[in-house]
């Protein structure tokens, strides 16, 4: 009955991330470690309660934060969360470092703000692409971030948590023999057209039917 109710209280606490094997592995090495009490153990028990303390009120405040950011999502009459990868931190980010989204004339001005636009410079009359490193820096890695997220592969059904982009960036990388950090690039660039176009007309994402395809 113990297993089950620690191995529950890791799952309620990681987000099912952890499972009763690991709960059994946890209690294993608490059981060979044996008797662990120490000299002052009394004083070493109350720092650990203390630190237990503020992890404790620390997630409280994140979840009253949480409440407060999607009130204010609501008022922008935003849905930038119905993107999967999209939680309410990294939708309040992008609100952060767009700001009106009204500013930018299209989304080119804003893939080059997010220093994402490719700057091209031309030589002997040839022409040549070299990454963008100007920019808003910390909208660049938003992006960058929510591009990995959707090329994510589920560790227990090996799907992509979002097909059409997985298949963009396959594309890319096997198609157009693009390196992979090039491919993401190309990937956070078309993100940068739907976050556009969502902000813009305060619309939901749509996503694309295409077939899921599991990954070896």
């Amino acid at each position: 009955m113990y297993l089950e109710d620690f191995a529950q209280f890791l799952r309620d606490n990681s987000h099912n991330a952890c499972s009763t094997r690991k709960a059994k592995e946890i209690l294993g090495l608490i059981e060979a470690d044996g008797d662990t009490t120490r000299e002052y153990q009394e004083y070493r028990d109350f720092t650990i309660e203390s630190i237990v303390r503020e992890i404790r009120f620390l997630k409280e405040e994140i979840l009253k934060i949480n409440k407060k950011l999607r009130e204010l999502l609501k008022k922008l009459d935003l849905k930038l969360e119905t993107m999967s990868g999209i939680d309410v931190v990294t939708a309040s980010n992008l609100v952060a470092e767009i700001g009106d989204i009204s500013r930018f004339k299209n989304e080119e001005k804003l893939a080059c703000y997010a220093g994402i636009a490719p700057i091209k410079f031309s030589s002997a009359g040839k022409g040549r692409e070299q990454k963008n490193k100007q920019g808003n820096r910390k909208l660049n890695g938003v992006f960058y971030m929510l591009a990995l997220q959707q090329i994510q592969i589920s560790k227990g059904s090996r799907l992509p948590r979002n097909q059409a982009f997985y298949n963009y960036y396959l594309k890319k990388v096997d198609d157009e023999k693009k390196e992979k950090t090039q491919a993401l690039v190309s990937l956070m660039r078309l993100l940068v057209k739907f976050i556009y176009k969502m902000m813009k007309y305060k619309i939901e994402y749509q996503l694309p039917q295409v077939q899921n395809t599991e990954v070896n």
